[in-house]
């Protein structure tokens, strides 16, 4: 698989500005944020959690909305399921695993939420709106086309093409992840790769 060409040389590396970045006193307020009331007390171990791996969790769900504030919304939805879970599950063997797949779900959960109020249309190709030629493909609309097209995947299809494209994570390290085998690892890596080539076709030129 040549995963790391997949669309656009730097999709697995956004740019981040010090904007972006969460200080100490924000990264306190979106954890308590997670809570729904007040009276409910932040465990230790969801603290710690919080504070290791909040970054990680950020970073993924921006990679695949393109916005720091819905990567917010989805860090929230991801530390509030887990103080949610913690109630009553058994420890997490892999916190950083757990926290990545939860994060790319959560992401998608916020553009799937959206789309009802505002989606991102993809240009036909003799419409006129599409690209002379690749270099003229606007990123921003690409960005914002990939991560409509992702929402509207199978849950399962858009983790794995999320893991393996966005996360840089190999087959055989998403078959682990995910509890299968390293085939159906790679049949569903194609099977998204090759819809996903044709429903951004216009934005990908000749490179589809």
């Amino acid at each position: 698989m040549e995963g790391a060409k997949f669309f656009w040389p730097d999709c697995n590396n956004p740019p981040f500005s010090a904007s972006l970045s969460m200080k100490e006193k924000s990264r306190r307020r979106t954890l308590l944020s997670v809570l729904e009331e007040a009276a409910i007390a932040i465990p230790d171990e969801l603290e710690r959690a919080f504070r290791q791996h909040h970054g990680l969790v950020f970073a993924t769900a921006y990679r695949i909305t393109g916005n720091a504030g819905d990567a917010e919304d989805a860090l929230q939805t991801v530390f509030l399921r887990l103080l949610r879970r913690s109630l009553s599950a058994a420890p997490l063997d892999n916190m950083e695993s757990y926290l990545r797949r939860a994060a790319i779900n959560a992401a998608l959960d916020v553009i799937r939420a959206r789309q009802s109020d505002q989606t991102v249309p993809l240009p036909e190709e003799n419409s006129g709106q599409m690209p002379t030629v690749p270099g003229q493909a606007d990123a921003s609309g690409l960005r914002q086309a990939l991560a409509q097209a992702l929402s509207q995947l199978k849950p399962r299809s858009a983790e794995i093409f999320a893991l393996r494209y966005l996360e840089g994570l190999s087959n055989p390290q998403i078959a682990e992840t995910l509890g299968i085998s390293q085939v159906l690892v790679a049949v569903i890596v194609h099977r998204t790769r090759q819809q996903l080539r044709k429903q951004l076709r216009p934005y990908l030129g000749d490179r589809s």
